[in-house]
């Protein structure tokens, strides 16, 4: 028995800290909140307004984390980014599907909460949520030593969208000549961190405040460049464009195994990887590493951070109008008959 009195803190977990930290970032949550949003701050549950007045309305639902980034990111001491990939992630898988936001939810876990920690995370995920018109409508924080190692941090996000029947990707009738439209990344994103990681800090020796040539900044820095959300670039187009048939978000297995994932059984992708030039940093990767380029395009994006398969009358219309909305965009590829595939040639 022990002598003196012994506290939940003693135990390595801090109450007051966790609250601290919460009210720290709820002007930043509050922002993203509107009339929909019932209850605030603080509740059991989230509450949100279920009087949509989309056409047959459907819920698109989607859970995500970053992986191993955030061991990049305690690398660097900076989280800044790591809230952000984690919506922006969410909000492109469910625009694969038509969807536009409707609200999020976060999970933040760790060994022993560092309250700048977690309010850079659940800040940057406000921010994100803020700017694509989707409310953060609470979360989860889990102090839990022994289960997290010291100064480890693990983070997940739900989200649920809305989309109206008439209008869900992919669409029947993808058919061989369909043009492929390749959106640029801003970089890794939020895939494949444990190959880079082997790579260039086990096997080459770097270290994140390397400036490496051909990158302009740190490596680290590079490797933390926030997932690109591409929610208001397209989503309009999607209103506007009935020609766009499908849309895949090239996350972990690329542009292999991410592809197939919209089409039907009877036509296959084929991309030309000679019509875009890949970032400096998978070119650092595959060389560090000694990569082979079909487990670079299998891992990695390789600069491509989401797809649209369009009918090819209006591939130029849809590539003008990306570029005009701040994206970089050109025609990769085309879809023609064949297995449910991708070649990259």
């Amino acid at each position: 028995m022990s002598e003196t009195p012994i506290s939940y803190a003693d135990s390595g977990v801090n109450i007051d800290e966790a609250a601290r930290a919460l009210r720290a970032v709820a002007p930043l949550i509050s922002r993203t909140h509107d009339s929909r949003v019932l209850g605030g701050i603080g509740g059991f549950g989230g509450l949100f307004d279920g009087s949509f007045t989309e056409d047959r309305p459907v819920l698109v639902s989607s859970i995500d984390g970053v992986g191993t980034k955030t061991k990049v990111a305690a690398m660097v001491g900076d989280y800044s980014n790591l809230g952000r990939d984690l919506v922006n992630h969410c909000i492109n898988d469910i625009l694969c599907q038509g969807a536009k936001p409707l609200f999020f939810m976060d999970y933040f876990g760790c060994s022993h909460l560092q309250g700048s920690v977690f309010e850079a995370v659940v800040g940057g995920a406000a921010e994100a949520c803020f700017e694509s018109g989707c409310a953060l409508v609470g979360g989860e924080t889990a102090e839990m030593p022994g289960v997290y190692h010291d100064d480890e941090i693990d983070i997940v996000g739900a989200i649920v969208g809305i989309v109206s029947q008439g209008m869900q990707l992919p669409k029947p009738g993808i058919e061989p000549n369909d043009a492929i439209i390749g959106i640029a990344s801003s970089g890794l994103h939020t895939n494949g961190f444990s190959l880079a990681r082997k790579v260039l800090f086990d096997i080459g020796g770097l270290s994140v405040r390397d400036e490496v040539p051909g990158l302009g900044t740190a490596l680290g820095l590079e490797l933390l460049r926030a997932h690109r959300c591409y929610f208001n670039s397209v989503y309009p187009l999607l209103q506007e464009v009935p020609e766009i048939m499908a849309i895949a978000h090239i996350t972990g297995g690329g542009l292999y195994d991410n592809l197939p994932r919209v089409l039907g059984q009877d036509v296959r992708a084929t991309i030309d990887r000679r019509s875009w030039t890949p970032l400096p940093v998978f070119e650092l990767i595959e060389r560090v590493g000694n990569v082979a380029w079909p487990e670079m395009y299998r891992t990695f994006n390789m600069g491509i951070g989401m797809v649209l398969v369009v009918k090819r009358d209006v591939a130029s219309a849809v590539v003008q109008r990306l570029s005009q909305a701040g994206e970089m965009a050109s025609v990769i590829g085309e879809i023609e008959r064949g297995p449910r595939d991708v070649q990259i040639v």
